[in-house]
C-alpha cells in the first residue's frame, strides 16, 4: 500500500519549494523559502516516524546544511545532489541510509553501465537510490539530468525499469513537468511505476491533497509510495496537514498488520512491513 514520503529540497543553502522545471544556473520559480534549517525537517520527520525520505541538494552551497541533518538522524533521510563515486561513501558514513544518483551517470546524454558499475563497487547496490527523474517527450518519459535542464535519450519504460533495478534498491522519479505545480500528478507515470518496477519506487510531482495519496495508491495498486512538497503546511501550502500524512501512514501500516496476521504475503518495502498489493494467500 501507498506511503508518503517526506522531502527536503536545498537550494542556495535554503531549505524550499521550487517549481521543477523553472531551475536553472541563475535560480528558479520558487514557491516557498522556509525559516527553518534542514536539520530542523530531518528531527520532525525523525519525531513522526517518517523513514525513508529523501534530501536533495539542488546546486551548490549546500552542504553544511545537509550534514547538520543527517547527523540529526542518522539511517533516516537518503541524500542526492551532486553524488558521484568519489563522495557517495562520505554521505553514507555521515548519515545517509542511501545516496541517490543520476547525473553521475550519464555522458552526453547516454547512459553509462560504466559508471552504474564503479557507483556500485563504492556503495552496493542495497545503499544506492536511482533517481530517474523525467519530462514527456513524444516517445513517453525521458530521463532528464542537470536539475532536471538536460532531457536524455534514456526513456523511461517497461524494459528500462525492470532492466536497472536489478542495480539499485529503489527508484526515486519526479515527474519534473508537474513537479511543484500543485495541479495534480501524472496517472500515467504512476501505473507506468506501478506495473513495471519490482522494487519500491517514490514517485513525486503535483500531489496537492490527501486524495492523491488515495488515487496513487489505486493507480499503482499500492506498489509506489508519494512524496507531497509544496501543498505541505510545513511548506506553506494549504492543500494537506503533515498530521494528515502522518496519521495516513499509521493507517496503512495497520492494515498491513492485519493483512499480514491474517496469512498474506506481501511484497516486502524498508519502510512498511509486507507493503504491496500482490498477495498470495496462504488459506
Amino acid at each position: 500500500m501507498t506511503l508518503f514520503r517526506p522531502c527536503i529540497d536545498l537550494h542556495q543553502g535554503q531549505v524550499k519549494q521550487i517549481v521543477g522545471g523553472s531551475l536553472d544556473d541563475h535560480g528558479a520559480d520558487t514557491n516557498y523559502v522556509s525559516p527553518h534549517d534542514a536539520a530542523y525537517y530531518a528531527e520532525l520527520y525523525q519525531q513522526h516516524q517518517l523513514p525513508g525520505g529523501h534530501m536533495i541538494a539542488l546546486g551548490p552551497g549546500n552542504e553544511e546544511q545537509v550534514l547538520q541533518a543527517l547527523a540529526i538522524w542518522p539511517q533516516g533521510m537518503q541524500f542526492g545532489g551532486g553524488v558521484n563515486e568519489d563522495n557517495a561513501a562520505g554521505y553514507l558514513e555521515a548519515g545517509a541510509s542511501h545516496v541517490i544518483v543520476t547525473s553521475y551517470l550519464f555522458e552526453s546524454g547516454q547512459f553509462s553501465w560504466e559508471k552504474l558499475r564503479r557507483m556500485k563497487r563504492e556503495v552496493g547496490a542495497e545503499r544506492l537510490v536511482l533517481d530517474l527523474s523525467c519530462r514527456r517527450s513524444e516517445g513517453g518519459w525521458k530521463i532528464a539530468t542537470n536539475r532536471w535542464q538536460t532531457v536524455t535519450e534514456t526513456l523511461i519504460n517497461s524494459e528500462t525499469l525492470k532492466e536497472l533495478s536489478a542495480h539499485c534498491a529503489e527508484f526515486l522519479v519526479h515527474a519534473a513537468d508537474v513537479e511543484g505545480l500543485q495541479a495534480g500528478i501524472d496517472d500515467d507515470l504512476v501505473m507506468l511505476l506501478g506495473e513495471a518496477c519490482s522494487i519500491p519506487v517514490t514517485y513525486a510531482g503535483g500531489a496537492r491533497s490527501v486524495a492523491d495519496l488515495q488515487r496513487v495508491d489505486a493507480l499503482s495498486n499500492g506498489l509506489v509510495d508519494l512524496t507531497i512538497g509544496s501543498a505541505l503546511d510545513i511548506f506553506g501550502g494549504s492543500g494537506i496537514t503533515l498530521a494528515e500524512c502522518v496519521d495516513w501512514n499509521k493507517k496503512t501500516q495497520s492494515l498491513l498488520t492485519v493483512n499480514h496476521c491474517a496469512g498474506s504475503i506481501m511484497r516486502s518495502s524498508p519502510y512498511a512491513s509486507g507493503k504491496g498489493s500482490s498477495r498470495i494467500s496462504l488459506g
